[in-house]
């Protein structure tokens, strides 16, 4: 395979605080990368450094493989709320498309509006002022994806989006030939797209082969064998500290290289590699809860004349552990501000608990006065340190944080207050993965109640057995179990709607022949149904002909985007006829 890129000597640092230095490293074609670190350490950086929108501190060199096309997906998407979704998208691009000829920019257009139709944003007219921050995302990543670029830079594109959108990507990014360099903290994800671990820890660059897993057992041995060899120069370096000072008239002259190597030797002999983790062991102990947790009963809400919730009615029981999924602006964080009193249900009851204490950690993160330290948010330096904020962290304003690092502190913040119902409102954005994992230890044990809206399926399968389903217009279903499970549950569903569509229009393609004597009679059809049985097998095929005609025009890229358009919410329609359709037919031939 060609190489792609190739890095050399770069570095890169804010202040004294020193992220990497002097790293290097190959991308081969056909790698699909995921670069892992802690939070504040340089990920961001490092892909802003190669996208050409940062520069090394060290000069250095990056080389691109000749005449390959390169797309970065930023973690903050640039855009005018005042255009339409058609208009923010063809201006932010015209630079990338500048040297696409007529025909390659107007396939460019047709491959942007397919990729917004396929993540259920069919009206480029809309205004980027309307668009939820999912929405936005969505615009972000069909920009990019229509570049059809060759090497992708993709900084957390899960980020906001809901589960479908994600999988869509997942799908996507899977059967694409691309090159791929992405940050990402969704650990399904990265399974499923990625073959490559990049590890940047403690200013360096470490690459494994294979899945996460196999990541976390190859550097538990990497650095296993790290130690080990530290503990041999230790044995070397007690032994030429015994020649020091056994032989002093001898530190002179010829033994002046052995001075020299014992000084290398104490370097290196003090060099004893640790991992810093955020420590909650203890931190934000759940307060004594009741029987009572918060009883819904027929909850209504509508926002601007749309449902989000209709006749709701549950009670919360303690200990529960439910996790809250469902499409971008079906209501899930209004329902959180619902149960919190936030905002005011238009109709139904909404009764909590006298000793619920509820903790709201909320999407949008906390809020702070401009100036604000650290130490200003929270003044307790041990808890601090526990969470990763060393002394000399302490003085930093939070809006020269990281990400990762404002939502740490935010998250300490909220169990501080030690709730008995901890509420949290898409708690993995900007948290790194090892983060994460601790998070998830801690929910697991945590003795109070929990809800949790993500999209992040692993950590919904690690900590919640519960699930209430956000279906649209104010639809909430509740199931028991985790959400492979639900998901399997639904593929199941699927599977059998396509298996009963195949068995229908294999039944109605042969022609219908009388039973034999010997087999069971069935109870004989009426006139009517009789009637309705022949219309259904008539029109069966002609909605399937017309459904496949319809894929193959949306197919060629050739259609207008109005006709797309009324293509995809046709197709829609006759999905819907047609297994509608089947299922009668089923019903009658039984």
């Amino acid at each position: 395979m060609p190489s792609y890129l190739q890095i050399e000597n770069i570095s890169k640092a804010y202040g004294p605080k020193v992220l990497f230095e002097h790293i290097g490293f190959n991308i081969n074609e056909g790698d699909k990368i995921a670069l892992i670190a802690p939070n504040g350490t340089g990920k961001t950086s490092l892909l802003r450094i190669l996208a050409g929108e940062d520069k090394s501190d060290s000069g250095g060199r990056i080389l691109f493989l000749k005449d390959i096309r390169i797309a970065f997906l930023q973690q903050e998407y640039d855009y005018d709320p005042g255009l339409t979704i058609e208009e923010q998208v063809l201006r932010h691009s015209a630079p990338l498309t500048a040297d696409f000829h007529e025909e390659e920019r107007r396939d460019y257009r047709q491959r942007v509006r397919e990729l917004l139709t396929s993540f259920r944003l069919p009206d480029p007219a809309k205004p980027m002022a309307a668009l939820s921050g999912g929405e936005v995302k969505r615009v972000a990543i069909s920009e990019l994806l229509a570049l059809q670029a060759e090497f992708l830079i993709l900084d957390e594109p899960t980020n906001h989006l809901d589960i479908e959108a994600i999988e869509f990507l997942e799908g996507y990014l899977k059967r694409s030939r691309c090159t791929l360099l992405m940050v990402t903290h969704d650990r399904y994800f990265l399974d499923r797209v990625c073959n490559t671990v990049m590890e940047l820890d403690h200013g360096a660059i470490y690459t494994y082969k294979g899945n996460y897993q196999n990541f976390l057992e190859k550097r538990e041995e990497r650095i296993a064998q790290y130690n080990a060899e530290t503990d041999k120069v230790r044995n070397l370096l007690r032994r030429e500290l015994e020649w020091i000072h056994a032989t002093p008239c001898a530190r002179s002259g010829k033994a002046k290289y052995r001075i020299d190597a014992f000084h290398e030797l104490s370097e290196r002999a003090s060099q004893v590699y640790s991992t810093q983790q955020v420590n909650l062991e203890g931190v934000g102990a759940a307060s004594r809860l009741g029987s009572k947790i918060i009883h819904c009963t027929d909850v209504c809400y509508d926002w601007e004349g749309i449902p989000m919730l209709r006749d709701f009615t549950y009670n919360f029981q303690r200990f529960d552990k439910v996790g809250i999924v469902g499409r971008n602006g079906v209501g899930k964080s209004t329902f959180l501000d619902l149960l919190t009193g936030a905002i005011e249900a238009d109709s139904g009851t909404i009764d909590r608990g006298e000793t619920l204490r509820i903790g709201y950690y909320r999407q949008q993160g906390m809020e702070f006065r401009p100036g604000d330290t650290v130490l200003d948010i929270v003044p307790d330096t041990r808890l601090l340190g526990r969470f990763l904020f060393p002394h000399d962290m302490l003085s930093t304003r939070v809006e020269r944080l990281s990400g990762g690092e404002k939502r740490r502190l935010y998250l300490l913040t909220i169990l501080l207050q030690e709730p008995n119902l901890l509420i949290l409102d898409e708690p993995t954005n900007d948290l790194d993965i090892v983060t994460l994992n601790i998070l998830e230890e801690y929910l697991k044990e945590f003795q109070g109640s929990l809800l949790i809206v993500s999209h992040d399926r692993h950590f919904l399968d690690r900590v919640t057995d519960h699930l209430l389903v956000f279906c649209g217009e104010g639809v909430v279903k509740d199931f028991i179990g985790s959400f492979s499970e639900y998901r399997a549950y639904i593929y199941d569903i699927e599977a059998q709607r396509r298996t009963a569509g195949a068995t229908a229009r294999a039944k109605a393609a042969p022609p219908r022949q009388e039973p034999s004597a010997s087999e069971a009679r069935p109870r004989k059809l009426s006139w009517k149904e009789q009637r309705e049985l022949e219309s259904i097998e008539a029109e069966l095929p002609r909605l399937e002909a017309e459904k496949a005609e319809l894929e193959t025009r949306m197919s060629s890229g050739a259609l207008p985007y109005t006709e797309l358009q009324e293509a995809s919410a046709r197709i829609q329609t006759l999905i819907d006829e047609i297994s509608q359709r089947e299922l009668r037919w089923l019903e009658l031939s039984e």
